[in-house]
Formats: C-alpha cells, sequence, structure tokens
C-alpha cells in the first residue's frame, strides 16, 4: 500500500486548483506537504492531470528521495522552508500573472491594503533573482520569508505557505489578487502606504477572529441580541 495516500492525493489536487484558480499556468508550478520524517513533492516534468498517488515524490530533509520520477527541480526550496519552518506543512510555488509582473521588475508588495497583513507583516517581499533549482534562490526565498507566509521571487514568480493545501491555495488567491489590486492602483499613481502599526493592528485583529476570539475595539456586542451597528 502507498503510504501518504491522503496527502499525496491533497497534493494532486492543490496542483490542479492551482491552475483552475489563475495562480498558475501549465506545469510551471511545484507543492509539497509536510509527512513524518520528510515531505512529499511534486514530480518534476509531469502534467498535474497526469499524476497519480505513486507520482508524487516522498523526500528526506537530507536530500534523499524515493521512487521512480525525480523530485521538482525546485525542492530545494520546498525541503529549507519545511526544515526551517515547524509551523508550516504546504509549500505552494507558482507563476500568477499579476504576481510575476511586480516580480520581474524586483519588486513586491507594500501595505497599500490591509489584506496584506494575511502575509504575516507589513509588506511582502520579493527575494533577489537566483537561477531555478539552485541552493541560492532557496537561500533567497528563505530570507524573504523571514516572519512571513508569502514572498515573491524575482524575475520568477511568487511562493505561499499554509498549514494545509486548503490554506496555501486560498493564500495564493490573496496574493495574487492584492499584486493584482496594486498593479491597477498604481495606474492613478503611488497609492496611500498604511504604516506598519495599522498593519500590526489589523493582524491582531484577524488572529483574535480567527480563533473566535472577542476583539477589543468596541465593535462587539454585549449582548448576542443587540444590533451590531
Amino acid at each position: 500500500m502507498t503510504a501518504y495516500l491522503a496527502e499525496r492525493q491533497a497534493v494532486i489536487d492543490g496542483c490542479l486548483a492551482m491552475n483552475r484558480l489563475g495562480v498558475n499556468q501549465g506545469m510551471s508550478g511545484n507543492l509539497s506537504h509536510r509527512v513524518e520524517g520528510g515531505f512529499l513533492v511534486t514530480p518534476t516534468s509531469l502534467p498535474y492531470d497526469a499524476m497519480t498517488p505513486d507520482d508524487i515524490v516522498e523526500m528526506g530533509f537530507d536530500g534523499t528521495y524515493r521512487g521512480e520520477r525525480r523530485p521538482s527541480s525546485e525542492w530545494r526550496i520546498h525541503r529549507d522552508i519545511l526544515r526551517a519552518r515547524p509551523d508550516t506543512a504546504v509549500v505552494l510555488h507558482a507563476h500568477p500573472t499579476f504576481a510575476t509582473a511586480l516580480a520581474v521588475h524586483g519588486r513586491g508588495i507594500p501595505s497599500f491594503h490591509y489584506m496584506v497583513a494575511l502575509a504575516g507583516g507589513d509588506s511582502i517581499r520579493c527575494a533577489p533573482y537566483a537561477t531555478f533549482g539552485t541552493q541560492e534562490l532557496s537561500d533567497h526565498a528563505l530570507a524573504a520569508l523571514e516572519g512571513r507566509t508569502a514572498c515573491l521571487l524575482a524575475n520568477h514568480g511568487m511562493i505561499v505557505l499554509g498549514t494545509s493545501v486548503a490554506a496555501a491555495l486560498a493564500l495564493a488567491v490573496e496574493v495574487e489578487t492584492l499584486a493584482r489590486q496594486y498593479l491597477y492602483a498604481q495606474q492613478l499613481g503611488e497609492p496611500v502606504i498604511l504604516p506598519p502599526e495599522e498593519i500590526a493592528r489589523v493582524a491582531e485583529k484577524m488572529r483574535r477572529l480567527k480563533y473566535g476570539q472577542p476583539v477589543d475595539d468596541g465593535d462587539a456586542p454585549e449582548d448576542t441580541a443587540r444590533p451590531l451597528a
């Protein structure tokens, strides 16, 4: 019996969803999922709709792998992030149109909109360029992700982290949406940038709402029978 069958299928479903949701095209993206002692990652040069659970490659953090297929050329990014970030279960790498348009200019996404806080800070950084599949690129990505759950890669694409495939996909959609909004907003000039303290306030409010905790800003009703407004 194939080990980690549910996780392998989740990787395949996630890859298909990347293209369906418009955050990737063709076979340019890759996806990994943490498992005991290592991780699963998409194979190289295999269309998503042709993948079976047995095609998903199991790797160790020492760079060894099992199976007949070779891992994605970007396996170092997945290995290094999962090894360094125990809070992360899934790493998603893709080439979405608007995020990549910013990345080819070496530009990240500043806090022009409060939803930038979803990625863990007051900006979504853009890592410097390095050749795909290299240790240098992985090192750049890891630095850009310090304190963040998303980054862009110069002249390349985007990386997002998640606690599940669904969470990573949701964040990828949000980052691509922000990139599109930022590019459109720039047509009218440089947009207003929210200060770090406001993004920190938003992030804390999001955290409390996520866990069903009251937000201490006066907008929670004292009695559930009372209207919010």
